[in-house]
């Protein structure tokens, strides 16, 4: 008798040590804008998933939802996070436009044009200068691209006169406002829509890094690009803040050892990388690559400093109470990370 309630016992307590267990499992959702043969997807987002899981002994598993998927789309991913549809979210500050100001500064024309210093930057700026726009996010990490280049179809650029009347997608306020001193037609629209709207004539070209040209196949409908540096976009990877505290300890402690510091170091590497692969791209296709030259740079510099001055101004009317302090301050980081 004793032995079969023991049996019993040991029997009721594995089934009702099931459904803890099983409690124990976390999937967490991350979406990002990107095709899945981007290097944000394949070098960044898949390995540090994987890390994670591995970090947890498997007790944690992250859903990647990618550009294409249905929490795909790159406007919605900060809104998406702050609600709670995802867990995690990679996207750009300047879409939708006027939601990241004062991260919006990194942007700035002439300001940067590094990968890794420009997210060395953002990531110094952040305590002191950004954190408020982040409210209800954990910030795994701030990053930006490379100096962009100016890609065009049928007109080749290689001086401000060859931008006039050309209608250029343009990612952020900022590069709007250059592009449109130097007298190009800024467009807004998303990644995803250049291709056709290149092949369409909707636009003439396109602000990107080398990198979209590769993963977005924009080699196939484009045929000059503008090498000049020019600016920089940025970008956030964030947590939904009240999902982040609802994890047990040693997952946030995990979360933590793969994102902050440990991950901003890696950018300036990995967008060399990515870029590489798209300027090969080009070079295989046989389009024409110019380097703006120095007079122009020049000429685009004194052009634009005006430009930049009602930038900063216009962020006191998006509640940015210190622009120009915040921009001096990116500057002098800036410097410090370059030297």
């Amino acid at each position: 008798m004793f032995q079969r309630s023991l049996i019993a016992g040991v029997a009721l307590a594995a089934m009702t040590a099931l459904p803890a267990a099983a409690e124990q499992k976390i999937t967490l959702k991350l979406s990002h804008f990107l095709p899945p043969v981007h290097g944000i997807h394949t070098d960044f987002i898949e390995p540090w998933a994987e890390d994670l899981k591995q970090c947890t002994d498997g007790q944690v598993e992250v859903q990647i939802y990618p550009g294409g998927t249905q929490m795909g789309g790159v406007a919605s991913q900060q809104e998406q996070v702050m609600a709670g549809v995802v867990d995690i979210a990679h996207g750009l500050t300047g879409i939708p436009r006027g939601r990241f100001p004062r991260t919006s500064i990194i942007d700035i024309p002439f300001l940067v044009a590094d990968a890794g210093v420009a997210s060395r930057t953002l990531w110094k700026l952040y305590p002191e200068y950004l954190k408020p726009e982040y409210r209800g996010l954990k910030v795994l990490a701030l990053h930006a691209h490379n100096g962009g280049v100016i890609h065009t179809r049928d007109t080749k650029v290689t001086s401000m006169e060859d931008l006039e009347g050309l209608r250029i997608r343009t990612p952020s306020p900022a590069v709007s406002m250059m592009l449109d001193e130097l007298g190009a037609e800024p467009v807004g629209m998303p990644p995803g829509q250049v291709y056709e709207s290149l092949q369409k004539g909707v636009i003439d070209g396109t602000v990107f890094p080398w990198d979209p040209v590769k993963s977005f196949r924009l080699d196939e409908v484009l045929d000059y690009h503008l090498d000049g540096g020019v600016y920089t976009v940025s970008f956030f990877f964030v947590m939904n803040q009240r999902k982040y505290d609802s994890l047990p300890k040693d997952v946030r402690g995990c979360i933590d050892s793969l994102s902050g510091d440990a991950l901003m170091a890696r950018f300036g590497d990995w967008w060399d990388k990515w870029d590489q692969a798209g300027l090969d791209a080009v070079k295989a296709q046989g389009n024409e690559i110019t380097e703006l030259s120095d007079a122009e740079r020049a000429r685009w510099r004194e052009e634009l400093q005006p430009m930049i001055n009602r930038y900063l101004e216009s962020l006191k009317d998006q509640g940015v109470e210190n622009p120009r302090e915040i921009y001096e301050a990116a500057q002098k980081y800036v410097s410090e990370f370059t030297n």
